[in-house]
């Protein structure tokens, strides 16, 4: 077992992890735990691009004003203006970092790079690298990060969980490598960068999608969790059972792609005023309605009228990628169907990114700052990331140096066993069956009753699989268990439909609505 120490570690390599490292490090020594997965991960995988206000015709209060929209009266205004406010110089650092966005060339062009317009947005402001946006962000970060002295890279370990000590503060996180040995990391500051909560679900938009495990092994320190129940489910994921997930960006729509039904009619326009440019929530669930009514198990979004020069300027990663899953996007529709995509909540945070537990900070979709409110609009969140992992840096940057003893007692865990191992696989794939069939676009009483219950057989069931004795991989189904739990019980607390949570038992807004705000103490008995 290895213990090293530096002033700052972050638990994730996506847009935020990376971000935070290259800034803090101008003046600290960071370790940064990076495993093989993130580069799988949500960041990577962003195609539309990042909201900002950039061309001389756009506002502040415009963007402002359409994010509070789309949060459906639950964003912190605060931290609204503040994202907003914060995001052309973060953009302006990309852009010095060698981020390749694309070029506007046109003689009308406002601002030097191409901004194209997503749902929500009432004007173009999203600049982009292609449709692959995310890739480029993390390529070009990663390539200085790789290259500074004061950033060390664990590309092979997996965080298990959080150290704390008698006074409550988090002192760094303990890790299990690829020969199963245990590790511990050290820091003055922590913070997670561990993506959101989509993997609680069957269908999600990336390859590998994080299960919340930095929200929960935040709460177990004593962190509090925020507006879990709004899970956002990207409208339009390639249908592809046999294949990998596969995003089809918002950006398709939002250059004039036609949601269809089985009939080849368009249905979004009879529906909102908005069309296929409506917020992701009103359109995911139209698009769940159609399937429900029809025989096909998904819709068709085409772009056939655009042209192949538009398709293949604006759209060749994912004119490429349907092209090998034998989908010609030129000629024929694309089949989409929702999935799983974003966590609106996470761990409650300031505009620093600190939790309520000392040395503890959540940045990115692990986190919960009120900017998305009851629901996120398109292309706000590497926005969130970049904005909040240098707001992090600098507020760290200014605290002052600590020497500190760390005295760390590590858990007594079997590193694996194969059987209980492969037993523990079923469960979560019971647990993201349940939270699919029940805790979805559409959810009621009843099935959120089902899913407690579900949840509570689940966890029996691995407490006698395990015997007493959790494995590695019995701890983070649990893990799992305890996130999915305190789930179900945000969104059977909000007796209302707002944002993301829509439930047929209370179809209408509450007078007096308030962000929901949970710890692990709040988990239901049983």
């Amino acid at each position: 077992m290895t213990t090293p120490t530096s002033e700052i570690l972050i638990i994730g390599g996506g847009v935020a992890g990376l971000t935070l490292a290259l800034t803090a490090a101008e003046t600290h020594r960071v370790a940064l735990i990076r495993p093989a997965q993130d580069d799988k991960g949500a960041s990577r995988w962003a195609q539309g691009g990042i909201a900002a206000v950039l061309s001389p015709d756009d506002h502040v209060d415009a963007h402002v004003n359409d994010t509070l929209i789309a949060g459906d009266g639950l964003c912190d205004e605060q931290a609204v203006r503040f994202t907003v406010e914060h995001g052309p110089k973060a953009i302006a650092w990309l852009i010095d970092s060698g981020v390749p966005f694309t070029p506007d060339h046109s003689a009308e062009a406002r601002y030097p790079f191409h901004l194209t317009r997503e749902g929500g947005h009432n004007a173009r402001r999203i600049i982009h690298a292609d449709d692959a946006t995310g890739r480029a962000v993390v390529d070009t970060l990663l390539q200085r990060v790789t290259a500074h002295p004061n950033i060390q890279q664990y590309h092979h370990l997996s965080v298990v969980g959080l150290i704390q000590d008698d006074q409550g503060i988090c002192l760094g996180a303990y890790a299990l490598d690829e020969q199963h040995q245990w590790h511990t990391l050290t820091a003055q500051h922590t913070v997670l960068a561990t993506g959101g909560a989509s993997g609680l679900y069957q269908h999600t938009t990336t390859p590998a999608p994080s299960s919340g495990e930095g929200m929960i092994m935040a709460a177990e320190l004593g962190a509090t969790l925020m507006n879990l129940e709004f899970q956002q489910f990207h409208p339009t994921c390639l249908y592809d059972p046999d294949g990998p997930a596969f995003l089809i960006s918002e950006a398709v729509r939002g250059e004039g792609g036609h949601l269809l039904n089985a009939a080849g009619k368009r249905f979004m326009p009879a529906l909102d005023a908005r069309a296929e440019l409506a917020p992701r929530d009103v359109v995911a669930r139209a698009i769940d309605a159609e399937i429900q009514t029809q025989a096909l198990p998904h819709v068709w979004l085409d772009i056939r009228h655009l042209g192949v020069e538009a398709i293949q300027h604006h759209f060749p990663t994912i004119q490429a990628h349907c092209a090998s899953r034998g989908i010609d996007i030129t000629q024929q529709p694309i089949p989409v169907v929702p999935a799983a995509h974003y966590s609106c909540g996470g761990v409650a945070t300031d505009l620093t990114g600190a939790t309520g537990v000392p040395g503890l900070f959540a940045i990115g979709e692990t986190a919960c700052t009120g900017l998305h409110g009851a629901n996120r609009m398109a292309s706000n969140s590497l926005l969130e990331c970049l904005v909040f992992a240098r707001s992090c840096a600098h507020a760290i940057q200014a605290t002052a140096s600590v020497t500190r003893q760390y005295d760390v007692n590590l858990p007594s865990l079997p590193g694996a066993d194969a059987f209980i191992d492969t037993q523990i696989a079923a469960l979560r794939k019971q647990l993201r069956a349940t939270m699919s069939q029940h805790v979805a676009i559409v959810r009621s009483t009843a099935g959120l009753a089902s899913a407690s219950k579900a949840l509570t057989e689940i966890a029996a069931a691995l407490g006698e699989l395990s015997n007493g004795q959790m494995t590695v991989e019995a701890q983070r189904l649990q893990q799992l268990i305890n996130l999915a739990r305190l789930t179900v019980t945000a969104a059977q607390q909000r007796h209302e439909s707002r944002g993301l949570h829509y439930t047929m038992d209370w179809p209408g807004h509450a007078e007096h609505s308030q962000p929901s705000r949970l710890t692990l103490k709040d988990l239901p008995k049983g």
